[in-house]
């Protein structure tokens, strides 16, 4: 297609709508512009064709044969895009909102507050991909991310959903007899951590404990962490949001809790207009949190 061949395509929608509607004032109204608008475009379109397209007949206008014909023709074509665009949005409306996050949280903090979220919103389909790596939303198809970090990734719209709130855990069995709160005797313990999470490191630097001279096992992913602490095979630093339903149950203790406010767990959409349902969702996010 060669758009060089197609006149303006306002002029063609206002041309549209005046002659299904019979007249400049009733497409102007429809289209929220003027009655001198609608004519300027038609005249517009008259000079391009080099033949008269409407006449005046009474009070109002009527369509001559090359403006009848255009006429039926735009409304085919005008019909055809509604359609496609329609079908499109069904297409949105139906397929289950695309949520990208990290293994731990979604089997830690969000799968045990889905239900909610389904029995209120029994029409949003919702599907979890879980992934340790940061995935572009656009590219992928995703609707929205749960991330955790300073919330500093470029090209996108973030909002904290909670701040950082780490905690050592282990199981009572296993940190009987160890002071909390004391980090010597915590670094005398074994330790588990997921391989290439930089912000145990950092926390660590900044508590004053040195990673490389704790007894480290190192786990490919987090829930394999959670699995061994819960196993009672040693303590780990995670958010306190990953573990808190094991903390209330008693399964695990907290030995030393900390806060920093640099991190935390955000949401992150693309930088657009979200959806209704993306809206829904994210306000629900947030009213759990």
């Amino acid at each position: 297609m060669d758009w060089r061949d197609i006149p303006s395509l306002a002029a063609l929608r206002a041309f549209e709508a005046m002659g299904r509607l019979g007249g400049f004032s009733a497409a102007a109204r429809e289209l929220n512009v003027t009655h001198a608008a609608i004519a300027q475009h038609v005249r517009g379109l008259e000079s391009e064709f080099g033949q008269e397209l409407v006449f005046r007949q009474g009070p109002g206008m009527a369509l001559t044969d090359a403006g009848l014909r255009l006429t039926v023709a735009l409304s085919e074509g005008f019909g055809v895009i509604a359609s496609g665009v329609r079908d499109l949005r069904d297409d949105a409306d139906s397929r289950p909102l695309q949520v990208t996050l990290t293994p731990s949280f979604a089997e830690n903090w969000l799968m045990p507050r889905l239900g909610k979220f389904w029995a209120a919103h029994p029409d949003i389909p919702v599907a979890l991909v879980p992934s340790q790596e940061v995935t572009d939303l656009r590219r992928d198809g995703f609707d929205l991310g749960l991330r955790f970090g300073a919330g500093d990734w470029p090209g996108t719209e973030v909002q904290m959903l909670a701040p950082a709130h780490f905690v050592i855990v282990g199981t009572p069995d296993l940190v009987r007899g160890v002071p909390r709160d004391d980090l010597q005797a915590l670094a005398s313990l074994p330790w588990m951590k997921e391989a290439g999470w930089r912000e145990q490191e950092l926390w660590a630097s900044e508590v004053g404990l040195d990673m490389s001279q704790l007894d480290v096992t190192e786990f490919p992913i987090n829930t394999m962490v959670l699995s061994a602490v819960r196993a009672g095979l040693g303590v780990a630093l995670q958010g306190r949001a990953l573990v808190e339903n094991d903390l209330a149950s008693g399964a695990l203790v907290a030995l030393h809790e900390t806060h920093n406010t640099d991190l935390g767990y955000h949401i992150v959409t693309r930088p657009a207009a979200m959806t209704g349902r993306v809206k829904t969702f994210v306000s629900w996010l947030k009213s759990v949190a």
